[in-house]
C-alpha cells in the first residue's frame, strides 16, 4: 500500500483542498496563528506540515493574502486560497513541498491499516485481521485520498479509535480508560467538525442495549440502572478530557493570533487576558459555524443527471461504483453465509462467531455504521466518496468474522465452507491484481458496474478529477509538441508550475482561432461544472488522460457555431461551478491569485451583492 499510494502521490500535482490546507498548516507551526482555514480543525494540517516546518519552508508573512485574511471574520475564506497557492507554487518548489507534506499522511494511512488489522484480529482472529488489512490496502479510495493533505483519513482513524474505546466507559471506567477515550475523541474533534456525530453514536449504543441487551449487562434492574448511569457519567468525563485536549491545541496554536477579532468582549484592564483564554473557544465556534454554512445543500451530478441539491441515493451509488467489485462480492458472501448460519437449528450455530470480549465493540461499530450512513444519505452535501471513508472502513471491519463464520459451518456444510474459503482467496487476489493494474490512477477509479460508460456520465468532483493530473497534461503536451497548451482545468489554481506555456481555456466558449488545435479538459467540465459534451462528438479525436481524469480533444476545423450540431452550447445553456449562476467562483479566485491586491475589492463586491440579496428578500417579505 505504501508503494502504490506513495508512488501515485509522488507524481501528482497538489489537489484543490491541499492548496489551502498545506499553507495553513505551516503557518500554524511557524506563527502560532490559526487565521487560515478555520472551517476545518487543525490536526491533519499540523501533521502534514511537520516536515515542512522542520525543513524551514519559506513563507512571506508580509504578503497581502496573510494580512488580508486576518482583517475580518470572512476574509480568510477568500485569502486562504491565495496564500496557499503562493506558498506552494511561488515561495517554494511545488513538487518537493507537496511531497514532504504528503509523507506524514502516507504514514497516517498505514497506521489506519494497522489499526484495522488489530481490531479485525480481535473480532475474527488473525485471518480475520489479515482479510481486513488486504481489503483496506486494495481499496482505491484509500489509495487515492490517503496520501493527500485532507481531513478524511485522520478522521477515519480517530473515529474507529473512539468507537472501539466506548465499551470501556461501561466496563472499566478507570482514569486511564477515560483518558484514552478522551485522546481518541479529542483527536476526532481536532480532525473534522462532523466528528460531533460520535456524541450520537454513544447515545444510540445506549438505546440499542435497552432493546437488545448485551450478555455482560447486569440482569437485575437496580444494578442495570447503576451500570447505565456509570456509562453516561464516564462518557461525560471522557468528553471533558477530549474538550480539554481540543482547548489546549487551539490555545497553543493560536497564541500568536491577534485577539482583535474577539470584539464581543469590550476593552477593559483584564480583557486581554480574558480574550486570550477564550480565544480557542471563539476560533473553534467560528470554524464550526463556517463548516455548518459550507455543509448546506449544493447541486450535484450523478449517473448523467444534474440535481439542484443533494440526493439520498448519492453515497450508495458512489460506494457501489468506486469500490472494487471483489470487495462488494466479499460483503455479499459474508451476508449470505451469515444468513445460512442463522437459519441453522442447533444451539452451536446460534452462538455468535464474535468473541464474547469483543461483542461490545462489535455493537458499537455497527451502530456507528448505521448512524453514519443514515446521516450521509439525509445530508444534501454530496461531493465525493472521500466523505464516505468512515463507512467503508467500518464495512471492512464487518468482514473480520467471515473466516470464523466459515469454520463454524464446516461440520454441516463442508463443501460450502471450502467453496467460501476459495472465493475469499479469489476475491482478494482479484483485488490485488486490479489495483496494480489501476496504478497510478486511483482517484478516477470506477469498477465494472459502470458498464463501460465514461466517468463523466456517472460521477463528479474529486471522484474523477481534483487538479491532481497536471503532470499528465505536460506529458501529453510534450508528446504532441503543443504550444500553447489549451487547458480547461477543474479548480482555480494556476497550473504554470507543472504545465509549460499553458493557456487557460473555457470549453463552453472556444475562440475561432482554436479550431484544429488540441485542448485538454477536466472530465468534470464535460457534463457537470461546464456543458461541454459537444467535445465528445464521435467525429472528433479524443483520448482520456490520467485514467480518465482529463480528456484531450482535437477541436474541429472550423468549430461549429454555438448551438449548432457538434458545436458549443449557447450562453443560455452554460453550466457554472457549484451551481452559482450569477458568478464563477473559479474566475474570482484566479483573479485574486494572479493579483492579490484584488482581495479587498473582491470582498467589497461580494458584500455588496450579499446586501443587495438581503434587501430583495426583505422587499418580498422573506
Amino acid at each position: 500500500m505504501a508503494m502504490l499510494a506513495g508512488g501515485a502521490a509522488r507524481r501528482e500535482s497538489p489537489a484543490i483542498d491541499e492548496i489551502a490546507h498545506t499553507g495553513a498548516g505551516v503557518s500554524y507551526w511557524q506563527k502560532l496563528d490559526m487565521r487560515m482555514n478555520e472551517e476545518h480543525p487543525p490536526l491533519s494540517k499540523l501533521i502534514a506540515a511537520i516536515p515542512l516546518a522542520i525543513r524551514g519552508a519559506h513563507v512571506d508573512y508580509t504578503h497581502v493574502s496573510w494580512t488580508f485574511s486576518g482583517s475580518g471574520p470572512f476574509h480568510q475564506y477568500l485569502g486562504e486560497w491565495v496564500f496557499g497557492h503562493w506558498f506552494l507554487m511561488s515561495w517554494n518548489d511545488p513538487r518537493t513541498t507537496i511531497w514532504w507534506a504528503r509523507v506524514p499522511m502516507i504514514l497516517m494511512t498505514l497506521v489506519l491499516g494497522y489499526v484495522l488489522f488489530v481490531f479485525g484480529s480481535r473480532l475474527g482472529g488473525t485471518w480475520g485481521g489479515l482479510l481486513c488489512l488486504l481489503c483496506y490496502a486494495t481499496t482505491p479510495a484509500f489509495l487515492a485520498f490517503g496520501p493527500l493533505v485532507v481531513t478524511d483519513i485522520v478522521i477515519t482513524l480517530f473515529w474507529l479509535l473512539t468507537v472501539w474505546q466506548m465499551p470501556a466507559l461501561w466496563r472499566a471506567p478507570s482514569r486511564s480508560n477515560l483518558i484514552l477515550f478522551g485522546l481518541a475523541f479529542g483527536g476526532a474533534l481536532l480532525s473534522k467538525f462532523s466528528s460531533g456525530l460520535l456524541l450520537l453514536v454513544f447515545g444510540s449504543v445506549a438505546i440499542s442495549m435497552r432493546f437488545s441487551p448485551l450478555p455482560e449487562q447486569p440482569t437485575e434492574k437496580f444494578a442495570r440502572r447503576k451500570w447505565r448511569r456509570r456509562g453516561w457519567w464516564s462518557f461525560i468525563k471522557g468528553t471533558a478530557w477530549a474538550l480539554l485536549l481540543v482547548y489546549l491545541i487551539y490555545f497553543i496554536f493560536s497564541w500568536g493570533e491577534s485577539t482583535d477579532s474577539f470584539n464581543l468582549i469590550p476593552h477593559f484592564p483584564a480583557s486581554p487576558v480574558l480574550r486570550r483564554l477564550l480565544m480557542p473557544v471563539w476560533i473553534y465556534l467560528k470554524g464550526l459555524a463556517g463548516f455548518a454554512f459550507g455543509a448546506t445543500s449544493r447541486p450535484t451530478y450523478l449517473l448523467g443527471h444534474s440535481y439542484p441539491h443533494g440526493v439520498w441515493f448519492y453515497f450508495p451509488v458512489i460506494f457501489l461504483l468506486k469500490s472494487q467489485l471483489s470487495f462488494l462480492l466479499l460483503l455479499m458472501l459474508a451476508v449470505g453465509f451469515w444468513l445460512l448460519r442463522k437459519g441453522k437449528a442447533d444451539s452451536e450455530a446460534r452462538e455468535s462467531v464474535i468473541p464474547p470480549d469483543a461483542a461490545f465493540q462489535w455493537r458499537c461499530l455497527w451502530v456507528s455504521l448505521v448512524l453514519y450512513v443514515v446521516v450521509c444519505m439525509l445530508n444534501r452535501l454530496d461531493i465525493s466518496v472521500r466523505h464516505f471513508l468512515i463507512a467503508i472502513a467500518v464495512l471492512i471491519l464487518m468482514l473480520a468474522p467471515l473466516p470464523r463464520l466459515l469454520q463454524s459451518i464446516r461440520s454441516m456444510y463442508p463443501h460450502l465452507a471450502a467453496a467460501g474459503k476459495l472465493l475469499i482467496w479469489m476475491f482478494v487476489l482479484a483485488s490485488l491484481g486490479s489495483v496494480v493494474h489501476a496504478y497510478p490512477y486511483f482517484l478516477p477509479y470506477i469498477n465494472s458496474l459502470g458498464m463501460g460508460r465514461p466517468g463523466y456520465l456517472l460521477v463528479n468532483d474529486s471522484n474523477l478529477d481534483w487538479d491532481q493530473a497536471f503532470p499528465d497534461v505536460q506529458a501529453f503536451a510534450e508528446q504532441h509538441s503543443l504550444s500553447p497548451v489549451l487547458l480547461d482545468r477543474y479548480g482555480f489554481s494556476e497550473p504554470n508550475a507543472y504545465v509549460s506555456n499553458v493557456s487557460l481555456w473555457n470549453c463552453q466558449a472556444p475562440a475561432p482561432s482554436d479550431a484544429g488545435n488540441w485542448a485538454i479538459v477536466s472530465t468534470n467540465n464535460l457534463g457537470d461544472t461546464r456543458n461541454c459534451l459537444w467535445l465528445m462528438n464521435n467525429h472528433y479525436s479524443n483520448q482520456p488522460l490520467a485514467g480518465g481524469s482529463l480528456y484531450a480533444v482535437q477541436l474541429p476545423n472550423p468549430i461549429p457555431a454555438a448551438g449548432q450540431p457538434g458545436g458549443p452550447p449557447p450562453a443560455a445553456e452554460f453550466h457554472s461551478f457549484g451551481g452559482m449562476s450569477d458568478f464563477d467562483a473559479r474566475e474570482i479566485f484566479l483573479a485574486c491569485i494572479r493579483d492579490p491586491k484584488q482581495l479587498q475589492p473582491t470582498m467589497d463586491r461580494m458584500k455588496a451583492k450579499m446586501e443587495e440579496y438581503q434587501k430583495k428578500r426583505q422587499q418580498h417579505g422573506h
